[in-house]
């Protein structure tokens, strides 16, 4: 077997993604105003700056851009032990009786999911923790326990018919990235949401679209520019820096995607001019493709991209677009689905090939990232004179940040 694309993703060392960020380059608050952010914009090598609000200008007509509607919960929950502990639990994805996030937030009475565990310590089995809720004037007592101690899964049972949505809603916080450094305030119930969030399920915003304003989206119409959304949860692996020099060893933790029938159909007429708002976005439309990819291999394969599944293909072949998108039409049409559930885990550091996506709208990220290494497949060594750029001209950086929108450059191991 060809291992050659292996030997050069194993030649790339996390050293060289690094840049330094000081604490007072990261934005711990959002702008008054979302859409009145500076916007860097690269494109045929060349850097220049807008205000967001001009993102139309920068943009072709016809282009398709896509969104990722997922809405935060409040997935932080704080229970208090009878000895004054502090157990925290942050929800990370459901275990039982369903896997399927939009599911799992309609049962009632009882759910399993697996949790971040602070103070674990201190909170030994068979030990139960509950909480007092009110919910539209009614009192709920929510308990949980442990459902598997070596897993961090754990059992939340309530005496009442609410979904366990809205028991969160009563029970939680919205979970804001560590590195802000701060609690969450009651403004950022509304600021730490895009203005088209829907679907609710993750613990952390896709960034890349709180820029965005019913004005911007206005003016974009008026080009022509149209718009889809996927659904991806984001999990708190989104936050978790690379501890490897290697990046294959990396563990990229699995992310649930959802996508509509109107989402595949609008991809296959808009094959050449895709932006995605957003690395989940990204992720989401180029494991969607190879998905295609593993059904034209096996017409019924489940919905998991694992991380290094694509790299195989960049030296063997790769199935055109509308092949591997005309797959997945077949599949929901054999199976009568208005859309798939999938899982990726899916891994896009230099050397990747981009397949649907042209260019990305994203904020900047943390040094030694995973998105770092996205960003530098996506445009190459002009990474590190990006984020110099954005750097020397007092761009505001992570979730609260500033944005830019970057445009392809030709795939290559750097």
């Amino acid at each position: 077997m060809d291992t050659s694309w292996l030997q050069k993703a194993e030649a790339i060392s996390m050293s060289d993604y690094h840049y330094e960020l000081a604490d007072e380059k990261i934005a711990k608050y959002p702008l008054s105003e979302r859409d009145q952010s500076k916007l860097l914009v690269f494109s045929e090598g060349r850097i220049h700056h807008q205000l967001f609000s001009n993102l139309g200008e920068q943009i072709p007509s016809a282009t398709l851009l896509v969104f990722n509607d997922t809405r935060v919960i409040p997935a932080r929950a704080r229970f208090v032990k009878p000895t004054g502990a502090v157990i925290e639990l942050l929800l990370l994805h459901p275990e039982k009786p369903t896997r399927i996030i939009n599911d799992a937030m309609l049962e009632t009475q009882t759910c399993v999911w697996g949790c971040m565990i602070g103070n674990k310590k201190r909170w030994k089995q068979p030990d139960t923790l509950s909480v007092p809720l009110t919910i539209e004037g009614r009192s709920v007592v929510i308990s949980a326990s442990y459902h598997d101690y070596e897993q961090n899964q754990v059992q939340f049972e309530w005496d009442s018919e609410d979904v366990f949505l809205d028991i969160v809603k009563a029970l939680g916080e919205i979970p804001l990235p560590p590195y802000l450094h701060r609690e969450t305030e009651e403004e950022d119930k509304i600021t730490y949401q895009t203005v088209y969030a829907k679907q609710d399920g993750a613990v952390a915003a896709p960034t890349a679209g709180l820029h965005f304003t019913q004005n911007v989206f206005d003016r974009l119409a008026k080009k022509d520019i149209t718009f889809e959304y996927v659904t991806l949860h984001v999990g708190a692996g989104t936050f978790q820096p690379v501890k490897v020099d290697s990046v294959t060893e990396h563990k990229m933790h699995s992310e649930q995607v959802v996508y509509s029938r109107q989402l595949v159909t609008s991809l296959i007429a808009k094959s050449e001019r895709i932006v995605p708002v957003g690395t989940t976005s990204l992720r989401s439309l180029e494991s969607l493709f190879w998905y295609g990819v593993k059904l034209l291999q096996e017409p019924d394969a489940p919905f998991l991209i694992e991380k290094l599944y694509p790299y195989p293909f960049f030296e063997k072949g790769v199935p055109t677009v509308k092949e591997s998108l005309a797959a997945i039409l077949d599949y929901m049409d054999r199976h009568s689905l208005d859309e798939i559930v999938g899982e990726t885990e899916i891994f896009i550091f230099p050397g990747y090939q981009f397949q649907l996506c042209q260019g990305l709208i994203t904020n900047f990220h943390q040094p030694g990232s995973t998105l770092i290494l996205l960003v530098a497949a996506l445009v190459g060594p002009a990474w590190r004179t990006i984020y110099d750029t954005a750097l020397s001209q007092d761009y505001r950086f992570l979730s609260y940040g500033d944005s830019s929108i970057l445009w392809r450059q030709t795939a290559r191991f750097i």
